[in-house]
């Protein structure tokens, strides 16, 4: 790719990635704040300073290697936000609130997205131009990471909320698998097999939204 196309690609990528690693990442610690847990505010992660949030790896250079090597996904994450658990006034219960509230921000990040450029097409405001790609990239990149995050294998999300709702012996067998969850996404990513799982229900909303 050469350097327009680079320019290109991160004009119309930055933006909604930025904006969904980092309001996915709010999610979790003001949810956590709300109910009772001051971690996150204390540390100064209670911002839309994207420096706070910024993450070597996942915020800046894995997006910019998937531009780069021309990968037909998008994927990103931010440094994730405090929480400690503890001081959540009922742990178990509140632990599954703050675990979606990530995923569920994605959802609405990409629902508005969506509305956003509908509207807009059918007012004729815009074409298929800079501000209509970053909302078409908005909704997608907002899917992706509703989606997998939602997959019930901790560290995810999915998986926290998954050991909040699952009965006690079934939660401890899941929770045990934590030390090596990022593993096991990683190898499934590679064999191509979390794809065919999360496929399906990407492309359904994906479908619904647009």
């Amino acid at each position: 790719m050469d350097v327009s196309g680079v320019v290109q690609q991160l004009s119309i990528w930055v933006l909604p990635v930025l904006v969904a690693v980092i309001l996915h990442e709010l999610a979790h610690g003001y949810s956590a704040y709300l109910l009772g847990d001051p971690t996150a505010a204390r540390m100064g992660r209670l911002t839309l300073n994207p420096i706070a949030h910024i993450d070597l790896l996942g915020t800046l250079l894995l997006p910019f290697l998937l531009i780069m090597t021309g990968a037909p996904f998008l994927f990103g994450y931010a440094k994730p936000v405090p929480v400690d658990f503890t001081n959540l006034r009922n742990p178990r219960r509140d632990m599954v609130r703050v675990a979606a509230a990530g995923p569920i921000m994605n959802l609405i990040l990409a629902v508005l997205s969506a509305f956003t450029l509908k509207f807009l097409l059918s007012l004729q405001l815009i074409t298929d131009g800079l501000v209509a790609r970053n909302l078409l990239n908005s909704v997608l990149i907002n899917v992706v990471l509703a989606v997998f995050n939602l997959f019930p294998l901790p560290p995810l999300d999915g998986g926290r909320v998954a050991t909040g709702l699952l009965p006690r012996q079934p939660a401890l067998a899941l929770a045990r698998l934590e030390p090596y969850g990022m593993l096991i996404v990683i190898f499934l990513l590679m064999t191509g097999i979390l794809g065919d799982i999360l496929q399906p229900p990407v492309l359904f909303v994906l479908n619904t939204l647009l």
